[in-house]
């Protein structure tokens, strides 16, 4: 039995999961809003509020790890943890907890989100393009079956866009309407640096994965009431959706069907960014892929044990 644990900028995740001849079941998911992220744009460190929040989290992890057989576990951080400047104070924290975190590079971010979503897919050769938008960073691989072929890692995500554009949104329709159109624009102009490379390699398919995809492919579905094969978003779907974006702030009793009360906070960053994305990089729709970074690091974990060597070590072999 096998563990995973993701420590997000926005969320905590646990998976615990059997492995057995290259395929595993999942026992248990955890996942806790931990908002690691916040006001990193501000501050540049770790709030102690959230510094207390994440550890609080991992000793709820433990106990729930305490109850299983586990064999071999693995934990990592990504952009919060790369970039705070109080990292290692928390990493120590974690550490006295007896959570010993690998702190990944962004390009090996991408490659364990890749791995998760394919996980998930036929085993063909169709070109892909996926994006996975966290709270302090998106990343983005093209790639044909397990072989990538070109990966970014880019300093945006839900909870940077929200506290560098959503701190105090404007509360009429006309001022909300431009600062969304203006962090969209940002957005775009962030993915604008990469679309071009992005086309070098053409995809024939996009998978979106992790929360705010989640988020947004819940409320789209409901928004254009179709019954898709993949649960997914379209640009036109999305572009119509803005007017029952701003509502969320513009009439706080309104519920935006789909979305849940805790992401309604970032319903307007999530908006902006993968709007942003999708017209940068001309992608009319996307599909959701409820894989991710999680089961990306149970394949490297569970490659690393059977050739006892670390999954660290498997991912940077890759």
């Amino acid at each position: 039995m096998y563990a995973c644990i993701d420590l997000g900028s926005n969320s905590f995740h646990l998976l615990i999961a059997r492995w057995h001849e290259g395929s595993y079941d999942i026992v248990e998911r955890f996942s806790d809003k931990v908002q690691l992220g916040e006001g990193l744009v501000e501050g540049g460190n770790i709030t102690q509020q959230a510094f207390d929040r994440g550890l609080k989290c991992l000793e709820t992890f433990r106990q729930a790890l305490a109850r299983y057989p586990i064999e071999k576990s693995w934990a990592v951080g990504t952009n919060a943890l790369r970039t705070a400047g109080n990292a290692a104070q928390f990493l120590r924290k974690a550490r006295e907890q007896g959570f010993i975190i690998d702190v990944v590079p962004g390009l090996e971010e991408a490659a364990l989100v890749y791995a998760g979503v394919i996980s998930s897919l036929p085993d063909d050769n169709i070109s892909r393009l996926v994006i996975d938008i966290g709270g302090g960073s998106t990343e983005l691989v093209v790639g044909a079956g397990p072989k990538r072929l070109q990966s970014h890692s880019m300093a945006i995500g839900c909870i940077s866009w929200r506290d560098t554009w959503f701190t105090n949104p404007p509360q009429t329709e006309s001022a909300l309407s431009q600062c969304l159109d203006d962090a969209a624009q940002a957005a775009a102009g962030v993915f604008a640096g990469v679309a071009e490379e992005l086309t070098r390699t053409p995809w024939q398919e996009v998978y979106a994965s992790s929360g705010t995809a989640k988020m947004l492919s819940a409320v789209c579905g409901h928004k254009s009431q179709q019954q898709r094969p993949t649960p997914g978003v379209t640009l036109a779907t999305l572009q119509a959706l803005k007017v029952d974006v701003m509502r969320t702030v513009l009439e706080p009793g309104f519920s935006l069907p789909g979305l849940k009360n805790s992401r309604r906070e970032l319903i307007l960053p999530g908006w902006a960014v993968l709007h942003g994305f999708m017209t940068a990089c001309q992608v009319n729709d996307l599909n959701f892929s409820p894989s991710a970074l999680r089961e990306g690091m149970l394949h490297y974990l569970a490659q690393a044990s059977a050739k006892g060597e670390s999954p660290l070590h498997a991912l940077r072999a890759h």
